[in-house]
């Protein structure tokens, strides 16, 4: 498997298992509600509290879904007539909530802040504006580079909302997430994601002020709307965030398996995009070759994601692979073997 977003491995941690036992034995299978409604738990409490005190914000709010939350995050706070400013790759989620919100939007090239400068020198100052970017975008492996959009929002009147989906349990302090990393939290007024990647759960999160998030819980439509999260998931994603803040062994045993799997990438003159994070594309240009290429790793037994325009740019059709805390030397020397064999049978 080289395409999960298990970044930590923890979806067969014990902890977690038995932890998710136990919940499903306390609490049954689900509070068939919304959590406006008759859905809310005293474990969606303390999941949240948890994960607003990670994340450094002061409230956090958990639905049935990243994708809901990460939609939510954004529709929610624009309105007609606000203006909002998004990466050209941000991810369909933040896509559906700028379609849902009515707002005015302009697109700005992929993770490019002269690009949004030169956007911002034609708006009023004191016009409402909100900032959508991700942190580290899955398909790219790419960190987005929030001090420089920060600096250039500075005084724009721009509420910044940011998908960590796969910086959280990667990136920062104990795998804090990409605001963590790059010293900014403060100056972040939402940051959304999911609970499907590193904390091996399902579900997603908002976190930000507990203004922000109030306004969230009675405004969002896809929270008032959605059913609460199990007592499964919701144990789950706890008992990862413990394990994140207790056994520092498996980020860094990810960080390790990232840098060995890039080296050997690099070395077979493979086009990784820049990847700097375990979010590693191997590009190669044709939807043609990208086939090739995916076919000939599965019949080697190694399972990868193939992603070709529109999904991707054209011209950037490439492999999405990705590095977990749990691949052994024994998997990557594998792996390593069967990219060798590829690599000399296509080019």
């Amino acid at each position: 498997m080289l395409s999960s977003n298990d970044y930590l491995g923890l979806s067969h941690h014990p902890k977690v298992i038995e932890a998710g036992k136990r919940a499903l034995e306390a609490w049954g299978s689900s509070t068939t509600g919304a959590r406006l409604a008759n859905g809310s738990r005293r474990y969606h409490l303390a999941l949240e509290e948890m994960l607003a005190d990670f994340l450094g914000k002061e409230a956090c709010h958990v639905s049935a879904a990243g994708y809901l939350s990460c939609m939510s995050g954004v529709a929610t706070f624009a309105r007609k007539g606000d203006l909002i400013l998004v990466d050209r790759n941000a991810h369909s989620s933040l896509w559906s909530g700028i379609c849902v919100s009515g707002a005015r939007v302009e697109r700005f090239s992929h993770n490019n802040p002269a690009d949004l400068q030169d956007i911002l020198s034609l708006e009023p100052r004191s016009a409402p504006k909100l900032l959508i970017i991700e942190g580290v975008y899955s398909m790219e492996g790419h960190i987005a580079k929030i001090p420089q959009f920060l600096k250039i929002t500075k005084g724009q009147n721009c509420f910044m909302v940011m998908d960590d989906a796969h910086g959280l349990g990667v990136l920062g302090r104990q795998g804090r997430g990409t605001a963590d990393h790059l010293g900014v939290t403060k100056s972040i007024d939402v940051i959304a994601g999911s609970m499907s990647k590193a904390l091996s759960s399902t579900g997603g999160f908002v976190a930000g002020s507990r203004e922000v998030i109030d306004y969230l819980r009675t405004n969002s439509k896809q929270t008032v709307f959605s059913a609460a999260i199990s007592p499964c998931q919701a144990a789950c994603a706890q008992a990862a965030l413990e394990i994140l803040q207790t056994e520092p062994e498996h980020l860094q045993r990810l960080w390790e398996n990232t840098r060995q799997y890039t080296q050997m990438l690099t070395e077979l003159g493979l086009d990784t995009w820049g990847s700097v994070s375990p979010a590693v594309p191997i590009v190669l240009g044709s939807k043609a070759l990208a086939f090739r290429f995916w076919k000939s790793l599965m019949d080697k037994g190694v399972f990868t994601v193939m992603a070709v325009s529109p999904g991707v740019a054209p011209g950037k059709d490439l492999i999405r692979t990705s590095i977990s805390a749990r691949h052994t030397q024994e998997d990557l020397e594998k792996i390593g073997e069967a990219m060798f064999k590829v690599v000399k049978e296509l080019f």
